[in-house]
């Protein structure tokens, strides 16, 4: 292998490495919103009306289903790239579950929010 393929396979490794990190990232960011929601909906019941307290605890759920989301949308648009690599990575359909977990989590939170007493 000539440098310049050498650089260019480096190249494709550092781009894998990075897209794992932004999913780590958009995964990081919807578990603390998903906690926050949680947290502020006790924290905010008889602070607030019982109105303002559900919405203010949807948003921020809502917002962890979307980095769910978009951390996998993110994960596999790098996809094309992996299969021009030899860094080891997680199978996109164990990605695609565990996000799906996490959003069905926040899911359950907001029925939680909206339907118990």
């Amino acid at each position: 292998m000539d440098s310049a393929e050498a650089r260019n396979a480096l190249a494709v490794d550092r781009t894998l490495l990075a897209a794992e990190r932004t999913y780590a990232a958009w995964i990081r960011t919807g578990l603390a919103a998903l906690a926050s929601g949680a947290g502020a909906h006790s924290l905010l019941k008889g602070v607030l009306s019982e109105r303002l307290d559900q919405i203010a605890a949807t948003v921020l759920l809502l917002f962890a289903i979307f980095c769910f989301g978009a951390g996998v949308w993110r994960e596999l648009r790098a996809l094309s790239a992996w299969r021009k690599s030899d860094v080891p990575r997680f199978a996109p359909r164990i990605l695609c579950l565990a996000s799906a977990a996490l959003a069905l989590v926040a899911a359950a939170v907001i029925a939680g929010v909206w339907l118990r007493p």
